[in-house]
């Protein structure tokens, strides 16, 4: 059964368009089809240089790319900038996921994104990272909050994604389009402690590349 239906949305206190952070494909199909039915002009700004290894984040980048030709979405490439993330990161290697490293990795990718904002004449962003149950909605947002601030002309949506069933339809439009199932956050540091939960449940490591939504597929738990 299909979820409820969507509600037309409107872009707050007066904003014409947005700046759309996406982390990928998955995530982002539910938000970016919800501003297509509301006739609110976006564009994808794709800044996740936390991303690792490469293989993983071609893929990513990639099957949001398809996503938004197919609908003739503008897609901002950013920089891949590997280095910097990982300097951001050091002494954080073991923080847990939802911790420090994770609001340092959030509030990364919100500057990069408040900053193209202000330079290239938007007053809104918002992320595509709400929406997803493993993340924490509150963190995501503070540290969105806290990257529109350095900018005086710069506002943050702080949209709820996940309500009147964009949780659901998020899997819908995933399973539909055959995208490409990620089975961790991004991180090598996420990647690490999934393969070791999953070893000690008994389970192969992660195999990159291979694992892909279809109708056919349940929703997992």
């Amino acid at each position: 059964m299909s979820a409820s239906v969507r509600a037309k949305l409107q872009l707050p206190d007066g904003h014409q368009q947005l700046l759309l952070h996406s982390c990928c494909a998955p995530c982002s199909g539910e938000v970016m089809e919800a501003l297509l039915e509301s006739e609110i002009p976006f564009a994808i700004f794709f800044y996740n240089p936390n991303i690792h290894p490469v293989k993983e984040y071609l893929i990513r980048k990639d099957e949001n790319i398809r996503f938004a030709e197919k609908h003739n979405i503008p897609f901002i490439d950013c920089d891949y900038d590997t280095d910097n993330w990982f300097a951001r990161a050091k002494g954080m290697e073991n923080e847990p996921e939802r911790g420090i490293r994770c609001t340092m990795c959030f509030d990364m990718r919100f500057e990069r994104t408040a900053l193209y904002a202000y330079e290239n004449g938007y007053s809104l962003i918002s992320s595509s990272l709400g929406i997803s149950r493993w993340k924490n909605m509150k963190q995501i947002n503070d540290c969105g909050l806290r990257a529109a601030a350095h900018y005086p002309e710069i506002s943050y949506w702080d949209y709820n994604w996940r309500k009147a069933g964009g949780a659901s339809r998020m899997i819908e439009i995933s399973k539909r389009e055959e995208f490409y199932q990620q089975e961790y956050c991004g991180c090598v540091y996420s990647l690490r402690d999934t393969n070791r939960w999953r070893m000690s449940q008994g389970r192969d490591r992660i195999r990159l590349g291979e694992k892909f939504y279809s109708n056919a597929m349940d929703e997992e738990d």
